[in-house]
């Protein structure tokens, strides 16, 4: 573990030039006690770090101190610098692992492609925390020696014993056979077989892990592509479906489908509204969905929901009906 800190901290001096204890102690997550002393090792061992005392000082290496490594071009570099998403990385428990990596790929190439590359870098975002309305994406949070247990299953392709709490239920133990890892939205899922029936647990739902020594139950190759979009096929054609029709405005057509299962109908009405017939997972998603539309919206069935939104609407009218 600290040989990888030290290889990051001459690359991140090798990047940025000069960098404060301070600086470099937040970079790599220790204390600057930690980064002093790290500093008094790489001295020892013959790499050329000094310090330069004042108030705009630090620790710098020599000029024209680098191990060279060629083979990457701009393009290829600048494929690997955006393609390690962060969100991706942090759910599976690899952010760390990732920033080292992209500094060893930043500093890999010639002098003249590494600038370009690290320059391109900072005028792509990929996945940002916030949207345009400035609400925050949720990534799961999911304790650094679970997900290095899951890790260690899946790769090494051994039974894996995990204590799960499903929704609006008490954990259990149970011994599952890993297939593979998958992100969406920051959210991380194991994709397993239990019994030899298909299972999707959510990594922030595993309250403990660990990987068993009997050898996995699965096949030796992976396509989780087309294990994910089948199991999210199923999920979405099970429960309690509900079919609704509402006029929306034209505006909110997106987000209204984006938030739907499926759409079995839509038509424009006269009026320039559009007539939709969107499915939702259950009672309590449809009313959720069709509530965020607001005024934008009117559901004409099932008759339920109609009287669901009035109630709603109707208890905030009451609770804001007074002014004073």
């Amino acid at each position: 573990m600290r040989a990888d800190r030290l290889v990051s901290l001459v690359l991140l001096l090798r990047r940025h030039g000069r960098l404060s204890a301070t600086a470099l102690a937040r970079e790599l997550e220790v204390s600057t006690r930690t980064v002093l002393r790290d500093v008094e090792a790489l001295s020892a061992a013959g790499v050329p770090v000094y310090a330069e005392r004042g108030r705009h000082g630090g620790f710098a290496l020599l000029p024209g101190f680098r191990t060279e490594l060629t083979g990457l071009n701009h393009d290829e570099a600048l494929a690997l610098l955006i393609a390690g998403s962060r969100r991706g990385a942090q759910a599976f428990g690899l952010g760390s692992a990732l920033a080292s990596a992209m500094l060893k790929v930043v500093d890999a190439l010639p002098e003249g492609h590494r600038e370009i590359a690290a320059g391109a870098a900072e005028r792509l975002l990929i996945d940002p925390e916030t949207d345009l309305l400035a609400r925050r994406v949720a990534d799961d949070e999911v304790p650094g020696a679970v997900v290095a247990e899951v890790r260690r299953a899946v790769f090494a392709g051994h039974k894996l014993r995990i204590h799960y709490a499903a929704a609006d239920q008490s954990p259990k133990w149970r011994t599952v056979d890993p297939i593979g890892l998958v992100t969406v939205r920051g959210q991380g899922y194991l994709l397993a077989t239990r019994s030899g029936a298909d299972r999707t647990y959510r990594l922030s739902r595993i309250r403990a892990a660990e990987a068993l020594a009997e050898p996995a139950n699965r096949p030796d190759r992976a396509d989780l592509e087309r294990a994910w979009r089948e199991r999210s096929a199923r999920f979405r054609a099970g429960g309690d479906q509900v079919t609704v029709v509402v006029r929306v405005d034209p505006a909110r057509r997106e987000e209204l489908v984006r938030t739907a299962v499926a759409v079995q109908a839509e038509e424009a009405e006269p009026d320039g509204l559009l007539r939709v017939a969107p499915v939702f997972q259950d009672a309590r998603h449809a009313e959720w969905a069709l509530w965020q539309l607001g005024t934008d919206a009117e559901v004409l069935a099932p008759r339920w929901l109609r009287a669901a939104l009035r109630d709603r609407a109707a208890a905030i009218a009451a609770r804001y009906g007074s002014l004073t």
